[in-house]
């Protein structure tokens, strides 16, 4: 019998033992956001927990792809089990996603790796649900660790990457000065800075710039609590350059969140973000078959027609 003629539990029951396709089965009715993606949160939800989440993010072209893969040639000769979730632009016309970043990772990421790629849809709202959904699903697979790398810097990857134990920001020489860096919002969201195509001119200059920006926080009062300091590395993807020590720090920065205890922290905000944005959607879905039903006639006012769609939906 085909995979895809089987009940979803026979299907988690497959994937969790390994098969890839049962694997790939579980994400597409996650990303879709079918029926069977609510069993499938309830199957997994008790094996995911321990994997190490990474989210990568930086401006487009930055090679955020091509660090990517070779993250995941490194890491399987180290003894572990990476997949890939990349979040890419949809297209217009289909509204699926255009695959660019598995393209380029695909010559370069090692045999055992899984990549998926997960289209934004031109909104981030489904991504609230669809990415930590495939996060558990790798998770419970056992691929460790499991790396989200995003479109760019904007809104949507900001509210991907607080899916992430740890952020990797992706920077190129050349990118703007500490001001810019600040206003993009990657102070807030960078775990560790990476320089990448550090052999051209001006990289020297952008880690300056990176130095001062986290100077700045210090002063301003906006450094971690707990008085970590994103570490900046240098790497030229391309060639592999750098490529280990940007997962020694990424590590150094796993073993910083367990013994300050900031892991839990950060499981338990992506835990109420996740149940916040499964809420909204209920919400958001049930009101809009209220409001097509709603009395459009004039007689009440929009005020009155929407004082009462929120007082039904919320018991009143």
């Amino acid at each position: 019998m085909s995979i895809r003629d089987l009940p979803v539990g026979e299907v988690v029951g497959l994937a969790l033992d390994g098969n890839r396709r049962a694997i790939g089965r579980l994400l597409s009715f996650v990303e879709r956001a079918d029926s069977e993606a609510d069993e499938i949160t309830e199957l997994t939800h008790d094996r995911a927990g321990g994997a190490h989440i990474v989210g990568i993010t930086g401006a487009p072209g930055a090679g955020k792809s091509t660090l990517t893969g070779q993250l995941t040639r490194l890491l399987p000769e180290l003894g572990f089990r990476p997949a890939v979730l990349a979040v890419d632009p949809s297209s217009p016309l289909t509204g699926g996603a255009i695959l660019g970043d598995r393209i380029r990772m695909d010559t370069i990421a090692g045999k055992s790796v899984f990549i998926r790629s997960v289209a934004t849809r031109g909104h981030a709202g489904g991504l609230a649900l669809s990415v930590p959904g495939c996060v558990r699903v790798f998770d419970a697979a056992g691929f460790d660790p499991v790396i989200i790398e995003t479109v760019g810097v904007g809104q949507v990857e900001v509210d991907v990457v607080g899916a992430a134990d740890t952020t990797v920001v992706v920077v190129n020489p050349g990118w703007g000065d500490a001001v810019q860096a600040n206003k993009a919002g990657l102070l807030e969201v960078a775990d560790v800075f990476v320089i990448n195509k550090a052999d051209r001119p001006g990289a020297n200059d952008t880690r300056r710039d990176l130095e001062l920006m986290l100077d700045l926080s210090h002063v301003s009062g906006l450094e971690d609590d707990t008085g970590y300091r994103p570490p900046i590395i240098m790497t030229t993807a391309t060639e592999g350059d750098g490529v280990a020590d940007v997962w020694a720090a990424v590590v150094a920065h796993r073993e910083h969140l367990t013994t300050s205890g900031q892991l839990a922290v950060r499981r338990a905000e992506r835990f109420r973000y996740e149940v916040a944005s499964r809420v909204e959607e209920q919400l958001r879905s049930t009101a809009a078959s209220a409001i097509a039903a709603a009395d459009i006639s004039g007689t009440h006012s929009p005020t009155q027609v929407a004082a009462e769609i929120t007082n039904r939906l919320i018991g009143n």
